[in-house]
């Protein structure tokens, strides 16, 4: 590929984020520097660039500004149609982000029985290094059985039925084991 002989301009986000902190994870996970330097969090230090508002911030720096990069969520590129660049992964490969990317990078990392864990950098070949899953917290005592009862089905429900449209949606489908997992832990709540 042929690229003009001008500066980078690099877009990040100004408000704190999840998506910052995946980012962050990952420059992190593949850059000793980065991760002595600004590190990793939902906010920080940026050495160089621009700062937008949102992904919407974001991406407007991006389309204004010619020669200059960034990073939305996934679901935000692929809504607004937005090029994507490969990203080189610990495999060595360089992946396009995808639902099926995010899967596999999902099914390749040990998931502890807290649930805390990155998938960054994950080191199945065809993952996209700049996964994450999406959380949701649930307290472990309900003391409302009839709350308790409403939330765990519809929890089974999107563990169960309900990954059959996450594409639909944009979003990637969680991998069997991970499913499994996370209904022997919802069991244990009272």
């Amino acid at each position: 590929m042929k690229l003009p002989a001008a500066a980078i301009i690099v877009v990040h986000r100004s408000d704190g984020s999840g998506t910052t902190y995946v980012w962050t994870d990952y420059l992190s996970e593949v850059s000793k520097d980065w991760a002595s330097g600004p590190g990793k969090g939902t906010s920080v230090n940026w050495p160089v660039g621009l700062g937008g508002k949102g992904n919407e911030g974001v991406a407007g720096f991006v389309k204004q500004n010619p020669n200059s990069i960034g990073y939305v969520e996934m679901i935000y590129a692929v809504q607004n149609k937005m090029p994507v660049a490969p990203v080189k992964n610990a495999a060595g490969n360089f992946v396009k982000a995808s639902l099926d990317a995010v899967t596999a990078a999902a099914a390749e990392v040990a998931m502890p029985d807290d649930f805390r864990v990155s998938i960054t950098n994950s080191p199945a070949p065809n993952a996209y290094p700049i996964s994450s899953f999406t959380w949701l917290l649930i307290p472990e005592q309900i003391k409302d059985a009839g709350k308790r009862q409403i939330l765990m089905d519809f929890v089974k429900w999107m563990l169960g039925p309900g990954q059959a449209m996450t594409s639909t949606l944009d979003f990637a489908p969680l991998p069997a084991p991970v499913v499994a997992k996370e209904l022997q832990v919802l069991s244990s709540i009272h």
